[in-house]
């Protein structure tokens, strides 16, 4: 009996229940807790709560609002979502709650969305960077965000050390800003701290000024300061050295992990008492140094210039050569006292316009580069002391027939004498380096030196055409005296008796073997007095290929062998019979040319 009134009393509970709920949802106001809404530019969700107790469902009139979930039943949570703008200008929108039934009862709430600024904003706008990396290390990107097409400045004493590379800002959409990622490029650091500033300037043709941009970011960059050098010391060189190798990324350098003085570094050589141009100032200190077998995509590290007391730098050997189009950069051209240099197989194609600071050499080797022509600055008035010029082997690629050839730059000195086909005829020589003529120096002791360039060797090239002849240059004159050596048994000498060109007297080795090089033998060539000295079968008449009018490459008149000249200078033929019968018999008397 208790659980059948128990039982009872539970039910008539429930029924109270449900008529209570029945009439609380009929008491339920239609309508939302809002009726209006102000939202920034960027736009984002606002939630809305409905209230209702029968069906019911959203419009939006404007397609920037969306309503999830666009009906219902009864009340509910709605949110509204809401585009980020497109224009610098208030727009407004409204979403309409409607009754579903036959009432057509409905509730509005109004959208106020502010338009985008004009703007240049950066997230990072200071960038700390140091002051030495590899090239593949030297950079950092900054991401900018905008809705304004726009220039990037940097201050035109900056960008030597800060450039950019190439971006674009795709305004798609309106206003509404986007993302741009920038990369920076930076240089080495060789003095003090320091610092740039980078803008960002809106285009002409985006007609926005500065002045309309409610923010325009500015970017700083910072580089920290070079480790200290040591000038004019031992310790600054033996720094220098180890900073130059690391840079170069040289692959053998073992003078840092040796532990060795750097007496004992192999390929650097230091000044001793006894050797010719010695001071004490100099003791201990680098005179010549080797760099050989290294990695690098830009010009000598700065920390060559400390190398102050060096009268021998060597580099040699650089990756991937042919891919390269490097400049030597300023740094070496400071080392004014520089003798002997070469700089071979890293992929130059210019000097620095500074490198004629380098008054003082005698020995210049730039081979194995690519280079399209022989500098103009490479001539006796920037080098009155230069003895020796090596240019061999500046071919970026291998072309056997360029009559049948597509590319371009391929290196070769092939810009000196390509054909000209609305001349008919090949290029000029660079004969300028025929005319190279000795000349008097005044040292520092008031002594007169003569010099002139003694060796040149522009050996497997791309130069076409003939060997100038100067038949018709005035500034070049005939021989009207020759040494006793060069006469003949009445006294005679063919240079003055043939009137031939004295075209560099002094030339002691001319190689130009493996070019494309056509036509006939100059006699100033033929008769040169050191012709024999230069071997010339291997090293000058030898030719390969084809120029670029399918010519074979190779001279009209090479001679068979040296008969003709041994006729013309008898006691050159003389002297060498004597040194081969003195070899013969033991004699280390030598050759008396």
């Amino acid at each position: 009996m208790k659980i059948r009134n128990h039982i009872a009393t539970s039910l008539l509970a429930a029924a109270a229940l449900l008529a209570a709920c029945s009439t609380a949802d009929e008491s339920v106001a239609f309508g939302t807790d809002t009726n209006s809404i102000s939202i920034d530019a960027v736009g984002g969700t606002k939630k809305i709560k409905v209230s209702a107790n029968e069906n019911w469902v959203a419009i939006s009139n404007v397609p920037w609002i969306t309503v999830s979930p666009a009906n219902g039943y009864k009340s509910t949570e709605c949110s509204l979502n809401i585009d980020s703008a497109i224009t610098n200008t208030v727009r407004n929108g409204v979403v309409r709650i409607v009754k579903t039934g036959n009432s057509a009862e409905y509730q509005e709430i109004r959208i106020e969305q502010k338009g985008f600024d004009y703007a240049i904003t950066l997230d990072e706008p200071t960038v700390n960077i140091e002051n030495y990396a590899s090239l593949d290390k030297r950079y950092f990107d900054v991401k900018v965000r905008t809705n304004v097409d726009f220039d990037v400045k940097v201050p035109d004493d900056k960008t030597s050390w800060v450039k950019f590379d190439r971006y674009d800002v795709a305004l798609d959409h309106g206003l509404r800003p986007r993302e741009v990622t920038i990369r920076f490029n930076w240089g080495i650091n060789s003095g003090d701290e320091r610092s740039a500033e980078v803008s960002f300037v809106p285009t002409s043709e985006s007609n926005v000024t500065s002045e309309m941009l409610a923010r325009n970011d500015k970017l700083t960059i910072e580089q920290s300061a070079a480790e200290p050098i040591t000038p004019n010391s031992r310790e600054g060189d033996s720094v220098a050295l180890l900073s130059i190798a690391r840079t170069l990324e040289v692959w053998a350098s073992s003078w840092e992990s040796s532990g060795e003085k750097m007496d004992n570094w192999a390929g650097v050589t230091l000044w001793e008492e006894g050797m010719e141009g010695y001071v004490d100032s100099l003791k201990g200190r680098v005179k010549a140094a080797r760099f050989y077998m290294f990695s690098i995509k830009e010009g000598i590290p700065f920390e060559v210039k400390y190398l102050t007391a060096a009268e021998e730098l060597e580099f040699y050997s650089n990756v991937n050569t042919f891919q390269l189009s490097l400049s030597t950069g300023p740094y070496i051209c400071e080392l004014s006292q520089l003798k002997r240099l070469t700089i071979g197989a890293y992929g130059l194609t210019e000097l620095d316009e500074n490198f004629t600071n380098l008054r003082n050499l005698e020995y210049l080797d730039l081979s194995s580069n690519n280079f399209e022509k022989i500098p103009d600055i490479i001539n006796p008035t920037n080098f009155p002391k230069l003895h020796v010029l090596r240019m061999a082997n500046n071919q970026r690629r291998l072309v056997y027939d360029l009559s049948n050839n597509i590319a371009t730059n391929f290196g070769g000195l092939y810009q000196h004498t390509k054909y000209d086909s609305n001349m008919g005829s090949f290029g000029e020589f660079p004969s300028w380096l025929f005319k190279w003529e000795p000349g008097e120096v005044t040292t520092s002791e008031g002594e007169q030196t003569v010099t002139g360039l003694d060796t040149l060797i522009l050996s497997v090239n791309y130069l076409q055409g003939p060997i100038p002849d100067f038949k018709d240059d005035e500034s070049i004159p005939v021989y009207t005296e020759a040494p006793d050596s060069l006469k003949d048994a009445a006294g005679e000498c063919i240079l003055v008796k043939n009137r031939i060109k004295r075209v560099m007297p002094q030339l002691r080795m001319l190689a130009l073997n493996l070019n494309r090089m056509t036509g006939a033998l100059p006699d100033w060539v033929l008769y040169h007095p050191a012709l024999d000295w230069w071997d010339p079968f291997t090293l000058l008449f030898n030719q390969e290929g084809k120029d670029e009018q399918g010519n074979l490459a190779g001279f009209s008149n090479e001679p068979a062998n040296m008969d003709y000249y041994y006729q013309a200078y008898p006691k050159k033929k003389l002297a060498n019979m004597t040194d081969e019968d003195d070899a013969e018999n033991g004699d280390d008397a030598g050759t008396t040319r």
